[in-house]
This record gives C-alpha cells, sequence and structure tokens, in this order.
C-alpha cells in the first residue's frame, strides 16, 4: 500500500511539473496580425514571463487572451480579458495596449457622468433620423468574463439577472426570454425585431465566448421594446436604450434610468455590484470598451 502511494505521489508529481513547465515554456507564438496592439506589446521577454500564469476565478492566460492576434491577420487590438484578474494579472500587456488606444497617461482616472439634465441639446427634429440607439456593458462582480467565463458562473449570471429583472418597474419591466429552449415563435419574433444576437461570429469564436452556446444567454426586454438587455453575449450584460426617430435624450434618460435599475435590483438580489476599476472604469471583456462602455448611434 505504501510502495503503491509512493509511485502515485510521485506520478502526480512528475504530471504536474510537466504540466505547469509547458505552461510557462510554451513557445512564443506566431502573431499574425502583425501590425496589431498585440504585436507591438507582447514579445518573448513579456512571454516568458506571463505564459505560464492562470487567473484565480476563470482560469484564463495570456494564450487565451491574445488568441485572436494570434488566429487572424486583420486585428487591431487583438486581446480580451477573460476575468477583471486578467487586466491585473497581465498588466504588464494590457496597460501599454489600453492606454496606447485609449490614448490616456498611466496615471489616468475613470470619472462618468450619467445625469441626464445636463444634455441640453437633440437631434434636429428635420434630420432624417429613423432610429436611435445608446448601449453600454456592465459586468457583475465575481464572475469571469465572456472569454474566460465557466459554465457553472454563466449560467449563475444568469439566473442572477433573470430573478433580478422582475424587480424592475415602470417602463422598464418586461420579460426575459432564455435562448436554451426558446419557443420557435419567439425566436422568430426576436429575429424579426433584429434582437435575437446569434452564434457564428469568427472572433467571439476563437476568444472562448461561444463555449457552451446558447446555454446561460438570453434576452430581456421591456412591453414598448425600447429597453433591452443581452445575457451573456460579448459582455456579461448589454444594457441597451432604443426607439424610432431621434430623441436622444429621451433615449439617454431610458437608459441612465436602466442601468440604475439593474445594479439596483442584481445588488439587492446578491449583494454583488458592476466591476468598476479606479483607472480604467467599467470593465470589460475587449479593452476597447473600458470607460463608460457606451455606444451611441442613429440610423
Amino acid at each position: 500500500m505504501l510502495i503503491y502511494l509512493k509511485q502515485w505521489y510521485q506520478r502526480r508529481v512528475r504530471e504536474h511539473y510537466y504540466i505547469t513547465n509547458n505552461l510557462r515554456m510554451a513557445a512564443f507564438p506566431e502573431i499574425k496580425s502583425t501590425h496589431s496592439l498585440v504585436a507591438k506589446h507582447v514579445n518573448k521577454d513579456v512571454w516568458d514571463k506571463l505564459s505560464g500564469h492562470t487567473t484565480k476565478t476563470a482560469g484564463f492566460t495570456l494564450a487565451k487572451a491574445i488568441a485572436c492576434a494570434v488566429e487572424f491577420d486583420n486585428q487591431h487590438c487583438g486581446i480580451y480579458a477573460g476575468d477583471w484578474d486578467s487586466y491585473k494579472d497581465f498588466a504588464a500587456v494590457f496597460d501599454p495596449i489600453i492606454q496606447e488606444y485609449h490614448g490616456i497617461k498611466a496615471d489616468a482616472k475613470h470619472t462618468s457622468d450619467m445625469d441626464f439634465s445636463k444634455i441640453t441639446g437633440n437631434v434636429n427634429p428635420d434630420a432624417p433620423v429613423h432610429s436611435t440607439r445608446i448601449r453600454v456593458g456592465r459586468s457583475i462582480d465575481g464572475f469571469g468574463l465572456s472569454p474566460g467565463i465557466t459554465k457553472e458562473q454563466r449560467v449563475g449570471v444568469e439566473k442572477l439577472f433573470s430573478s433580478a429583472s422582475q424587480k424592475f418597474e415602470g417602463e422598464l419591466a418586461g420579460t426575459y426570454y432564455p435562448l436554451t429552449g426558446m419557443e420557435e415563435s419567439v425566436r422568430q419574433q426576436l429575429v424579426d425585431d433584429h434582437f435575437l444576437f446569434m452564434s457564428g461570429d469568427r472572433n467571439l469564436t476563437v476568444a472562448g465566448m461561444e463555449r457552451d452556446w446558447p446555454e446561460g444567454r438570453g434576452i430581456f426586454h421591456n412591453k414598448d421594446k425600447t429597453f433591452l438587455v443581452w445575457v451573456n453575449e460579448e459582455d456579461q450584460l448589454r444594457i441597451i436604450s432604443m426607439e424610432k426617430g431621434g430623441d436622444v435624450l429621451g433615449v439617454f434618460k431610458r437608459l441612465a434610468a436602466g442601468i440604475q435599475a439593474v445594479g439596483d435590483s442584481v445588488m439587492a438580489e446578491s449583494g454583488k455590484g458592476f466591476m468598476l476599476d479606479e483607472k480604467y472604469g467599467y470593465v470589460h471583456s475587449c479593452p476597447t470598451n473600458l470607460g463608460s462602455g457606451m455606444r451611441a448611434s442613429v440610423h
């Protein structure tokens, strides 16, 4: 028995040594996106120092983070974070990329103001604007980000939001539709409304965001279909305000209220807040979205 235990222990030590050293000594990859920020800031020295590290929350690695820059030749940025830890543990890579992309200094501090009363202008009513859309991404603390999130964490985010969304009131109140087990009539209606996000994006696939599709994913929208939340697409939560016409102020006002409602409901349900970094703002899977995470468009 003692001999067996000794042999078992020695085998496990060898296996651990092999796995650990293969992670650490993995060959420096060919970065096909030669003009990307990854190619500029990930050299062999950086790779040798960081390639063997695995993050705590999602078990993410530098190799997973730069997979798109390695796989494709058309990336500008080329890197994703698998959890909040990624930005900290791989700061030697993320910091210079973020600072160069966003044009900020190393000592920058995030500021954000969602006070809609400070907006004094609006789209000219005579302008040929058919619709207005403003969205943000948000991530709930304690879970991985989409490229690294585990199956259990992804389902946990969905369950948490599904429950929290039942607390929305007034014009924000609505229904959550999980992709798993979705009825065909519901799916077709979401397609017709151009609300349904689909699988098959090559970037998202290589980055690890389409694992276990479609489990743990879904869409929420209010009765008027002017307030939506995508769950576990590129970000844990994509909060969207939209309507026909060019009333940017009205769309932004609803968005601000929606962000507050989501944050308050999630906090009441779980005690968890949004990931908010003092330097870089709201945490997203893609570093290009850091800060407010906001995108606005008119059509």
